[in-house]
């Protein structure tokens, strides 16, 4: 069973205008499977898991090109990254000729940290990259891609194609997470994660000059599943996991890069100074985090103490799937000043602000509390919303809109 996912229209018309397309994201959101689904039956297909492959591009790279050709389809191809020289090489002499060279390698790989410096040196201006999540609930629906906008308008026309849920519903869903083979066959959900979190320290984590104990990694993994959706105080958490502070925002750096945390930065305007500086953490698969703190069901979290910080992480992880789905940059941030007045999302627009509270609550009374605090900003603060457990899109006042959480 395949689930059709977003970005496939993207990356099909970035194949029209870009010699070389680069998925990245981490393990197992189904990369490979999509670019298999949508490639064309002359693109052949290699990955760098091979050794033999392996070996052959890192030691004569004109001659691997020479018996695999193109269209071409590199998996995990950070693992020989001296190819990206050839394939600059390749395309160029290509568009010397006046020959067609669009759309001529895809690229995979999960270990966006390796990869990205050696893309922008190497074939800047030359490729499109996009990121991959797991699946978002849009996706699992079948509902239309769309990047999630917070006007009134744009989620009047998500809810036409949403359908209620309920509480428990939700926490199953973030219970259960978003990678794809838990949807598609009836592989035990505890056992995914033991395995992906192994494959992950062992083979991506280990390769890092940063990470040498990889106990103290796993720890510092636990550490940020209990804290997502908090702020990112590296000395915190040095004391905690009994690393320095600059090891924890190395370590910070490497979860982000492999997609899986976000990190949401606060909003910051030189008209005041009273904003704090402090970045936020979210994971991006909530089945992931919830495997980490042992939580053993959607019922036992859901009535849990994280119950409001998991709620949180599923909303402003799916809004940042939408983004990513679109091939764009989320423009998402959050507020907070010295007096304490927070508010989850801000999402920016050019000189007009939404702002965005997520509270689990069906009607929450007063989330909108921390609203005020913008116009001291001095910018277009426009209708905010309250993502929570209403069961319609409906208006809380009149700068105010209670919005169901099965419209993110």
């Amino acid at each position: 069973m395949y689930i059709k996912r977003h970005l496939e229209e993207q990356i099909l018309k970035a194949s029209q205008y870009y010699p070389v397309v680069m998925l990245t994201g981490m393990r197992q959101v189904g990369k490979s499977t999509m670019l298999h689904h949508i490639r064309e039956p002359e693109r052949r297909y290699v990955t760098f898991d091979d050794g033999n492959a392996r070996r052959l591009a890192e030691t004569d790279p004109a001659l691997f090109f020479e018996t695999y050709g193109y269209p071409l389809l590199i998996d995990e191809f950070q693992r020989v990254p001296s190819v990206l020289l050839e394939i600059k090489k390749i395309v160029d002499q290509k568009a010397l000729n006046g020959e067609a060279h669009m759309g001529m390698f895809w690229l995979t790989g999960s270990q966006k940290f390796k990869m990205m410096q050696d893309v922008s040196e190497s074939l800047a201006g030359r490729v499109a990259v996009f990121e991959m999540a797991a699946l978002s609930s849009a996706e699992i629906e079948e509902r239309p891609a769309r990047v999630f906008h917070p006007g009134i308008e744009r989620i009047r026309e998500r809810q036409k194609f949403s359908k209620a849920k309920t509480v428990h519903e939700v926490y199953a869903a973030i219970f259960r997470g978003g990678m794809p083979k838990l949807h598609t066959t009836d592989l035990d959900r505890d056992r995914f994660y033991m395995d992906y979190i192994n494959t992950y320290i062992e083979r991506d984590i280990k390769d890092l000059a940063q990470v040498g104990k990889l106990n103290e990694f796993y720890d510092f993994l636990v550490y940020m599943a209990a804290r997502t959706g908090q702020q990112l105080k590296y000395d915190d958490i040095a004391n905690s996991i009994g690393i320095s502070a600059p090891t924890a925002k190395a370590w910070a750096s490497i979860l982000e890069r492999s997609g899986v945390i976000f990190i949401l930065k606060p909003y910051y305007s030189n008209v005041t100074k009273r904003l704090v500086k402090t970045a936020k953490a979210y994971f991006m698969d909530t089945g992931l985090a919830a495997y980490l703190l042992r939580w053993p069901s959607a019922e036992t979290l859901e009535k849990g103490a994280m119950d409001g910080a998991f709620f949180e992480t599923y909303v402003v992880s799916e809004i940042v799937k939408s983004y990513h789905n679109a091939g764009k940059e989320p423009n998402l941030f959050y507020y907070r000043d010295i007096d304490k007045r927070e508010i989850d999302l801000i999402v920016a627009e050019g000189d007009a602000i939404f702002p965005i509270e997520i509270k689990k609550a069906k009607n929450p009374a007063d989330a909108h509390k921390n609203f005020d605090a913008l116009k001291r900003l001095k910018k277009d603060v426009k209708p905010g919303l309250i993502i929570c457990m209403a069961d319609e899109f409906i208006p809380y006042n009149r700068e105010t809109w209670y919005c169901p959480v099965s419209c993110i």
